[in-house]
């Protein structure tokens, strides 16, 4: 009876999801173009070669380092903040926590529309400079700041799930421990000896979590940017897509794809090890 249950859900993820991504896997071996009618035609290993020689590859996956790199400190140790400023009983604290949650369950293409607005020449942020006497800026048109701009709003967007998780873990926390830490022991000394401690399974999976959705930015970046100027915004979802659906590779855009789930695994193993290695 529990197999009868449980297969429905495991026809879904067999069909939709593990064949697919075994054909992606197949077609990495392949030069394939849905307008040839030749099908697929194996080349081995010739589509991972390439990837290593390309340099237009290399800098996609330097942008999309950075990018993670740039959003992920912010993400977590602001939530973690607004977690902590969340967990204390005040007047409007419910308000105040569906206001940060917000952004979260709006869509990805909503926001990053909304935001482009707000980066425009007559937006938000140049009305803010021009009523402080300075000039405006091309955010998204410069090289210098086109990729900072995505990352501060991908940072808003991803500051209310991550201020849930995290209030959740803070809740989880025995409040006996608080108790007991309390004689002697300043706010730095118990964050550090019980609220880190007891955060770090919730922390470190926000960690992972923020890491593979953050890696595979596009929607924001197709939006705001469409990968310019210059190439300085290109994630390698990004190039996937322009190779896939522009040029009609599928074969080295699959190649992409696996190269960057290793990217993935690499950087969340990196990253869980120095959040969770330490043990109190």
């Amino acid at each position: 009876m529990g197999v009868l249950f449980v297969l429905p859900a495991a026809l879904y993820l067999i069909c939709f999801q593990l064949v697919p991504v075994l054909y992606g896997l197949v077609l990495s071996f392949t030069r394939y173009s849905p307008l040839s009618r030749s099908g697929p035609q194996p080349v081995g290993v010739a589509n991972y070669t390439r990837l290593l020689s390309s340099p237009e590859f290399g800098q996609a996956l330097l942008v999309t380092g950075r990018y993670v790199l740039i959003v992920l400190p912010f993400t977590v140790v602001i939530a973690l903040g607004l977690a902590m400023l969340a967990r204390r009983p005040f007047r409007g604290v419910g308000l105040f926590r569906s206001a940060l949650y917000v952004p979260h369950i709006v869509s990805l293409t909503t926001v990053s529309m909304v935001w482009l607005w707000i980066y425009s020449q007559h937006g938000l942020v140049n009305q803010i400079l021009a009523v402080l006497g300075l000039s405006e800026q091309s955010w998204l048109l410069e090289e210098s700041s086109a990729l900072n701009a995505a990352s501060v709003m991908r940072i808003w967007k991803a500051l209310g799930a991550n201020m849930v998780l995290l209030l959740a873990g803070l809740q989880s926390i025995p409040t006996v421990l608080y108790e007991a830490a309390v004689d002697g022991a300043g706010r730095w000394a118990v964050f550090r000896h019980v609220t880190l401690p007891g955060l770090r399974p919730m922390l470190t999976y926000v960690v992972a979590m923020d890491i593979v959705f953050l890696a595979q930015g596009f929607a924001e970046i197709f939006v705001l940017t469409k990968g310019g100027p210059l190439g300085s915004t290109t994630t390698v979802n990004y190039l996937i897509y322009t190779e896939a659906f522009q040029y009609n590779r599928f074969g080295s855009a699959s190649a992409m794809a696996f190269v960057l789930f290793a990217f993935i695994v690499a950087f969340s193993f990196l990253a869980i090890r120095g959040v969770s290695g330490r043990r109190s």
